[in-house]
């Protein structure tokens, strides 16, 4: 990774993509910083931890702690692509018909991903802040009232398709996939912080017995993360290889060649998706906490949309489940990829082309689907366990998700980087 980094900023057109992608992130991260006006941001302390919080704050880089502009961060941009995407599965024609029309219906759609998102990051930031306001210990807003939480929502909204296009901006002009890197880079931001945390938590005001204790736990943390990060990264490197013969020999070249899948096809998107969509009912439900806290919908709600109760956790691995299986297909498009391999005169050794190709691939997706859900399911919920069984802070026990998403964008960008130099090499090969 190192080697391919040095070849990378050595080459002045990927250096100048790099350092743009930083600019981009040193802007989002001094945006996290700029409180909204009119709230108390300091009434958050005493819920930092929290599940909603520490969920929020994963799409928003650690801007709800601070109650920053960019609090909402990608959050209801990427509720609004998981919508957007649901409906094209035959549920809104025109939604199907704008997927199937290249380019033009790709514009479409992101145009109504977008206005989708500006509904569900106002009703998310109203939610939101009469929520935590709601709570009697704390006093998130100075002057509560309408006025004050229109406003509020305004900013957020605007703070929200900000930090989309800060992320637009990134895939067009920088390295990487723009929303993902903004999520890895929040993540990554709040490390220096939970490393201090675990400091005064462990061994701040320790005696010398408990000292040992912390010093245990803090080595076993260590390796725990070190075994993951190690089985994320194996896992996200595999593929399995499908073997594709030619018709059509060309001058120089084998009549064989094999189609890489990867066996975690779906990549870490089902785990943002998952976060994301437990959040979003997390934020609504804030809102009716001070007039319906003791009703019984309500804690019923609050125990399926709580990643650190028993139904949150059951609810959140079902959905890594069902992302996995249903981005699986957006990434691999089984009918696309049947149509592409009898253009290109090529063929599955021992697979009919045309439709029987397109039932061996969707076949395979399913299988490689399963392990790729499982994987993720896993080592998303083993955090939330451990977390919920020996009452360790909460914010550990998002550390699975963390981590997924940052080895995975990680790896992602060291794959964009490589395949970059690689054309780079190409090109200066045919000149």
């Amino acid at each position: 990774m190192l080697k391919t980094m040095k070849n990378a900023l050595a080459v002045k057109e990927i250096r100048n993509k790099i350092l743009f992608t930083l600019g981009v992130l040193i802007v989002f991260r001094l945006g996290t910083y700029i409180t909204v006006p009119g709230i108390n941001a300091k009434a958050l302390s005493s819920v930092a931890s929290s599940g909603l919080v520490s969920i929020l704050n994963t799409f928003s880089g650690g801007g709800l702690t601070n109650y920053s502009i960019l609090a909402m961060g990608v959050s209801p941009y990427i509720t609004a692509q998981i919508i957007v995407q649901l409906l094209q599965m035959d549920i809104v024609p025109r939604f199907v018909e704008w997927s199937k029309q290249g380019e033009v219906g790709r514009r479409k759609l992101n145009q109504a991903t977008r206005y989708l998102t500006i509904v569900l990051a106002f009703v998310q930031s109203i939610g939101i802040t009469a929520g935590f306001n709601a709570l009697s210990s704390l006093n998130l807003v100075e002057n509560p009232g309408l006025k004050t939480y229109v406003s509020i929502g305004i900013i957020l909204t605007g703070g929200s398709l900000f930090t989309t296009w800060l992320g637009d901006m990134i895939t067009d002009r920088g390295f990487g996939n723009g929303i993902s890197m903004i999520i890895m880079a929040g993540i990554i931001a709040r490390i220096p912080t939970g490393i201090h945390q675990i400091y005064n938590d462990e061994f701040v005001d320790a005696s010398s017995g408990d000292l040992w204790k912390s010093i245990l736990y803090v080595v076993i943390l260590v390796v725990a993360i070190l075994l993951i990060v190690t089985f994320v990264t194996y896992v996200q490197q595999a593929n399995y290889k499908i073997p594709i013969q030619y018709t059509r020999r060309l001058a120089g070249a084998t009549n064989s060649s094999y189609l890489p899948l990867k066996i975690n096809v779906a990549g870490v998107i089902p785990v943002i998706f998952a976060s994301s969509f437990i959040a979003t009912p997390q934020t609504i439900l804030m809102a009716f906490t001070q007039n319906y806290s003791d009703a019984t919908w309500y804690k019923i709600m609050t125990n399926i949309f709580n990643m650190q109760a028993t139904g949150g956790m059951i609810l959140y691995t079902v959905l890594i489940v069902v992302f996995t299986f249903f981005y699986a297909f957006v990434q691999v498009n089984p009918e696309k990829l049947s149509e592409n391999l009898q253009k290109q005169g090529s063929y599955i050794p021992s697979v009919w082309p045309g439709k029987e190709t397109e039932k061996f691939v969707s076949r395979l997706l399913m299988r490689l689907s399963v392990v790729g859900s499982l994987f993720l399911g896993l080592v998303a919920l083993i955090p939330l366990v451990a977390s919920n069984v020996w009452g360790l802070d909460e914010s550990i026990g998002l550390g699975g998700t963390s981590l997924l998403i940052v080895v995975g964008v990680a790896l992602e960008s060291i794959r964009q980087l490589k395949g970059m130099m690689m054309k780079r090499e190409y090109v200066g090969f045919i000149r």
